[in-house]
């Protein structure tokens, strides 16, 4: 049909589709009204049946024309096109035949001027056959909707991409800051208050030592009544007690059966009551505890026989129930009796009664180690609140409804218990989702109802989400399990539009009308479930399999769909004819589905806050929701470009516009904005949306470029940065992937071993972050799962699930992706070496060596270790130590395991260290190379196990001893008075480097606390009642009590400083030309004293102590001097081996450097930092190994720092350093590092330049020492270097 141009044309007056009836077929004029996502597609290749496909191919004519060429290949019969053009607004429809023959064509050219898309189906006239795409038309997008391109600030959408605003990654910044956070951690440190039914409660446990059986705490209004069941010396008693205020008459009874009312034998009343016919009443008293009056009765049963105690109250002429209900105390719920199975007292009766009823199943369920119900089992939780919530459950197993309104209730409380009361929240809410708990329990309630008690608890996390930005990421996570819920009509459609449908399409009866009774009583979460298992059905030509294979999908199965109130007993049996018209109405009726129930649905999400009215006729007329005001400019149109694009193959463009929605929304999400609500559910819902793309896109990643996943990384990251409430460090990942990303655009021979710093630093957040998440949460989890009864398994995932279920277990996987390609780019091979030994040993597999660092094993051990942090010993007998974690190679456990000739290595191959893993309990022979380790299995014939496990190659360890040092009458010493006897190789070395480094290389001014001068101040009589402590605990640890060892430090913290010691260390401090603590105020000497006192004490950690004791070096003979040193206010800290202590090569210095102060390199701190060696014939070309991943830095203005220096740190055959504590007078600021703006790591001439000057200032050092390997500390400032300690390499 070449040359024909088709306009659009509005129906006059409606604003809605016009309608055009072609022949006589009552349904091929229907073009559907839609709110359903739609693909669009600028041409493509559609299947069309089994045996056909539709070919369409869309390119310029002439001038504004556009050819359309169709062809529908294998088919055999003629075709029919039904076709429109759409503009904005307007569709115009016609119907051409295609040409026939094997494969069918249709040409149409069009004049595209002003027009958006064509819309299609196409019809087989003679089998009466339609095809469509996926259940809905076939649509070629012809140009950008109008609105979709935007200059300057707004945002730019196209039919294939999304314009991303250049803005500032630290534009997304959040802190936790808040301008009220003192108020907000006052309220955090205020524990909630008592009531007086608390201390009722502990009244009865203390004074009484009543064992509490089953209680229950029904609302009275503001008020409440509690009614519980105690035991005390065999007798049985009901205790009812209530804050109400007017006087109250207990009408009650006692039940064999539930829903009897008996009358209590007269020999069981309490004084003043009246016995009936039928029931009792009896008048409470009144009481006080600690000033709160309260109304109180007691009832002491006579039989074991009864189940339960139904009641009501009286207040003058006025009845009160519970709800519409009587109230009920079920005796059932009670712990049995011994000689039945026992549970422990503080059981919820909750969970007394699933935990008996599963016993008699299996009666090993009842002894499982993780039912407990002991106050220590609470501890990291809210245990109030949660003891509160199991009390409520049964109330809110009623129906949703009560759930909802319930833990709206809560919410001041989980908000007074802080960041651990909306974990609680959290958890029971996720029970909920997760249907370990019951939804509805024979209670009819309107889904009006529903969603306003989901609004109500909604509201109330809304206020705290604007009251407290800390607490923000806790709260989104809650809304997200609950769902938006909503006042007025938006439940109250639930229950009308059902009706509608079964009328307009004649399926009143069958399954339609027992999921419409379901629906009329009790919506939930299910319905949702449900309503896409019947469209997938009809979707797929009525096919029952899929139906079902959609329910069992989600988790309802036949059982689950008879256990409903109102059960769904029928299959669904609709007829070909009802399809169409049920699809159009069952894909609006799913947004009101997902409007209440789910808290991350996209679609309904943006029409809720960029508003909508219906289009359809006769069906949801007259519902309209304005839009939220003051959305940023252009942002509907950006919804809009992502609603087109939300079923692409090809995600890019997808996740791009959804994180610039998510970017645009922040500043509203960030403020007390109107229906702020409403934001916080469709940044729920973009969030959603990406991880699910992501998730959809791994397939087409499996051959992409280093470059697309690196992009994708940047992209997952920034997402999940805008989920996180503390984002810093996610945000500075985020611009290492952009740079990384920039480097290897311009083939910079750097980009991938820059690359590998980021994927590491960004697995290390991945890993605090969900260290952080189980501290959090799975205490809450384990606890209330223990009061409610949940399934162990259900337990025991809850944190990992939780995670699983955002974005960061896609990040894991693109990182896991990426791993490989880098290491290989960067020829990092699959191990590090960090200690380079060959062994031989039986394999044993532990989590985190820091459990294991003070065992024994009796014979040669090879460790696989899960987790190092860098200051663990390592333990007797072991020969080898595998981990995939990654400590400093100069830290702490490095130096102890080269020195203890230890092979110690890190593994970044997961299936390398998988296989190793599973070798565990067989010998092994390890042989490490350059970035590789070889292993095989040997018999246990080839492996000499040696008769001590001391020994080490062959021979004994030395047992080293150690000479007393004595105080020579000075309590402080400058440098030039630095001696043997004095301080330790810390401090002389110090003393002998001043001077004789080059001019280049600066040495700190230092005085020192002498020898012996700890132990004179001990027995000074100022510090008698110290040194008496310090006897009586000196005493127990040698009894092997290594629980001393605190108790000692704590204890030295109460030394007092003699006059003279603090006159003679002012005066040595001044005369040197260092400042004097307490020319500042008493205050600042007091903190000066105290960071002395712990260096002292250090003596005594848990570490120091073991690592003596396993060389037999005697623990009392171990004297401490303190070297005082001006610090440098650092830009770089550094530590250097001048023989590389992985190969051994004296010829090559090894070096390593972080931004700030050195703790973060020799303490344990997380990361690794810029690795680089450097030949000494060469000092001018120093290769950088690795580029720095610690997301930390330490920084200080002015202060001082005091070092200790024992006489027990450097004895040879024996790595003392870093045993014992260096202690700043100030304490350190952490600052979150952002390499992408150091100059060390992004430029390359500084780089050089300061790596350079780092490996002189090593070298000229080891020469001043006769070319003795050192092992150097220093610092970088203003590009001068400072050499603040040296001491032997070991």
């Amino acid at each position: 049909m070449a040359g024909v141009s088709y306009y659009a044309a509005a129906a006059a007056g409606t604003g809605r589709p016009s309608v055009v009836q072609f022949g006589a077929a009552p349904n091929r004029s229907r073009w559907v009204s839609r709110t359903r996502l739609r693909r669009r597609n600028a041409g493509g290749r559609f299947g069309l049946d089994s045996n056909s496909e539709l070919q369409v191919d869309v390119k310029p004519s002439s001038g504004s024309m556009v050819e359309i060429e169709l062809v529908a290949t294998n088919t055999g019969s003629n075709l029919a096109l039904h076709w429109g053009a759409l503009q904005p607004g307007r569709r115009k429809h016609s119907i051409l035949s295609f040409q026939s023959g094997s494969n069918s064509t249709l040409k149409i050219e069009i004049d595209n001027q002003g027009l958006e898309s064509i819309e299609f189906v196409i019809v087989d006239e003679a089998q009466n056959k339609w095809f469509k795409n996926n259940g809905q038309n076939f649509q070629v997008h012809m140009r950008p909707p109008a609105g979709h391109h935007h200059q300057g600030q707004q945002h730019s959408a196209t039919a294939g991409s999304i314009g991303r605003k250049n803005r500032d990654v630290m534009q997304l910044l959040s802190k936790n800051a808040s301008t009220n956070d003192q108020v907000n951690k006052a309220a955090e440190a205020t524990p909630s208050k008592c009531t007086v039914l608390d201390l009722f409660i502990k009244s009865l446990q203390e004074k009484h030592g009543s064992q509490v059986l089953c209680k229950k705490v029904f609302k009275l209004g503001e008020k409440e009544i509690l009614a519980l069941m105690s035991q005390v010396q065999g007798s049985t008693k009901v205790h009812l007690a209530t804050d109400h205020v007017e006087p109250l008459i207990l009408h009650w009874a006692l039940a064999q059966k539930p829903g009897e009312w008996k009358a209590p034998p007269p020999g069981i009343v309490p004084a003043g009551s009246t016995l009936l016919e039928i029931a009792c009443e009896s008048p409470f008293s009144d009481a006080e505890l600690n000033g709160l009056h309260y109304q109180v009765l007691e009832i002491e049963l006579d039989d074991d026989s009864y189940k339960g105690m139904p009641f009501v109250l009286r207040s003058n002429q006025t009845w009160i129930k519970n709800s519409t209900s009587d109230f009920y105390l079920d005796f059932s719920r009670r712990t049995a009796k011994s000689s039945e199975v026992t549970l422990p007292f503080s059981f919820s009766p909750i969970l007394a009664k699933n935990l008996l009823q599963k016993s008699s199943q299996n009666p090993m369920l009842i002894f499982f180690p993780c039912i407990k119900g002991t106050s220590d089992d609470s501890k990291g939780t809210a245990k109030a609140l949660l003891e509160r919530i199991a009390d409520l459950e049964e109330d809110a197993q009623r129906s949703l409804m009560h759930r909802f309104n319930i833990a709206a209730d809560l919410v001041d409380q989980a908000k007074d218990a802080g960041q651990l009361g909306l974990a609680g929240l959290l958890v029971w809410m996720k029970f909920m989702a997760t249907r370990q708990l019951i939804w509805n329990k024979n209670y009819n309630v309107k889904p009006r109802e529903i969603s306003q008690a989901q609004d109500r608890f909604t509201d109330n996390l809304q206020s705290l989400y604007k009251m407290y930005p800390q607490h923000r990421e806790m709260l989104r996570m809650i809304m997200y399990t609950v769902g938006r819920g909503g006042q007025g009509d938006v439940g109250q459609r639930i229950r009308d539009e059902i009706l509608v449908i079964q009328r307009n399409n004649n399926c009143m009866g069958g399954m339609m009308e027992e999921w419409h009774q379901k629906l009329h009583n009790n919506t939930s979460p299910d319905d949702v479930v449900i309503c896409q298992a019947l469209m997938d059905y009809m979707n797929s030509d009525l096919d029952i399999k899929v139906y079902w294979d959609t329910l069992n999908k989600n988790g309802i199965t036949k059982e689950r769909l008879l256990s409903y109130d109102h059960p769904i007993h029928s299959e669904p049996n609709l007829k070909s004819e009802q399809k169409e018209g049920l699809l159009h109405d069952l894909t609006n009726y799913m947004r009101s589905l997902k409007a209440v129930h789910s808290g991350a649905d996209l679609e309904s999400a943006i029409g809720t806050c960029t508003g909508y009215t219906s289009e359809s006729q006769g069906f949801m007329v007259g519902v309209e929701v304005n839009p939220v005001k003051g959305l940023p400019s252009g942002f509907p149109e950006l919804l809009k470009f992502v609603l087109d694009h939300i079923e692409d193959k090809s995600v890019e463009s997808l996740v791009e516009g959804l994180l610039e929605a998510r970017a645009a929304l922040r500043p509203l999400l960030l403020s007390s904005t109107e229906r702020l609500k409403d934001l916080i559910f469709l940044d729920i819902a973009l969030d959603s949306t990406v991880r699910t793309a992501i998730e959809r896109s791994f397939e087409n990643l499996n051959n992409a470029s280093s470059e697309k996943i690196m992009y994708f990384i940047s992209l997952v990251v920034e997402n999940l940065a805008l989920s996180t409430d503390d984002n810093e460090n996610l945000l500075c990942c985020l611009k290492g992937w952009n740079h990384a990303l920039e480097m290897s655009k311009h083939s910079d021979d750097q980009w991938a071993l820059y690359a590998k710093a980021f994927l590491d630093r960004t697995r290390l957040a991945l890993a605090t972050k969900g260290e952080e998440y189980h501290d959090i949460l799975q205490p809450s989890a384990e606890y209330l799962g223990s009061l409610l009864g949940i399934e162990q398994w259900t337990v025991n995932i809850f944190t990992e699930e939780i995670i699983r279920s955002g974005s960061a277990a896609s990040l894991s996987l693109l990182l896991n992706r990426l791993d490989p390609v880098l290491r290989n780019v960067a020829n990092l091979g699959s191990w590090q070496i960090i200690s380079p030994v060959d062994v031989a040993g039986y394999v044993v597999v532990v989590d985190q060596l820091l459990t294991v660092q003070h065992k024994s094993y009796d014979k040669p051990t090879i460790l696989v270790v899960e987790g190092v942090k860098g200051e663990e010993e390592i333990p007797d007998g072991v020969v080898a130590v595998l981990t995939p974690d990654m400590p400093d190679v100069l830290s702490h456990v490095s130096v102890r395991a080269r020195n203890s000739k230890v092979l110690f290595a890190t593994c970044f191959d997961p299936k390398i260290l998988s296989e190793l893993e599973q070798n565990e309990g067989k010998v092994l022979s390890l042989k490490p190379a350059s970035v590789d380790i070889s292993y095989r299995e040997i018999p246990e014939s080839e492996l000499l196990v040696s008769s001590s496990i001391d020994t080490v190659d062959g021979q004994k360890a030395p047992s080293l001893s150690l000479a007393k040092k004595q105080f020579l009458g000075k309590y402080a010493i400058s440098a030039e008075e630095f001696s043997d006897e004095m301080v330790g190789a810390k401090s002389r070395n110090i003393a002998y480097l001043n001077g004789k480094v080059p001019s280049w290389v600066s040495v700190p001014t230092s005085v020192a606390l002498p020898f012996g001068t700890f132990e004179t101040v001990l027995s000074d009589k100022i510090n008698k009642e110290v040194s008496q402590k310090v006897k009586i605990l000196t005493e127990k640890l040698d009894q092997g009590e290594l629980g001393a060892l605190s108790e000692i430090r704590n204890v030295l913290l109460n030394l007092t400083a003699p006059t003279y010691l603090v006159s003679e260390l002012k005066e040595k401090m001044q005369s040197s030309g260092m400042p004097w603590p307490g020319d500042e105020g008493e205050q600042r000497w007091e903190q000066a004293w105290t960071a002395i006192k712990k260096v002292l004490a250090s003596k005594w950690n848990e570490r120091a102590y073991l690592s003596t004791r396993k060389v037999k070096l005697d623990h009392s003979n171990l004297s401490m001097a303190v070297l005082v040193q001006q610090i440098v206010s650092a830009d770089y800290a550094f530590v250097i081996h001048t023989t590389n202590p992985s190969s051994g090569e004296r010829s090559e210095i090894y070096a390593e450097v972080v931004k700030g102060l050195g703790e973060t390199l020799v303490g344990a701190y997380p990361g690794r930092a810029m690795s680089f060696v450097c030949s000494k014939n060469n000092l001018e070309s120093p290769k950088v190994l690795g580029y720095p991943s610690k997301p930390i830095g330490l920084f200080i203005q002015k202060s001082i720092i005091f070092r200790s220096d024992s006489n027990g740190e450097d004895l040879e055959g024996y790595a003392g350093a870093g045993l014992y504590d260096s202690v700043p007078m100030d304490k350190e600021e952490q600052v979150v590092l952002d390499y992408t703006t150091d100059p060390l790591v992004t430029d390359c001439s500084f780089r050089t330049s300061t790596l350079s000057s780092i490996a002189r200032a090593g070298y000229d050092i080891e020469q001043l020492y006769g070319g003795s390997p050192q092992d150097i500390e220093g610092v970088v400032k203003d590009g001068k270097i400072y050499i603040v300690q040296t001491r032997p390499q070991m």
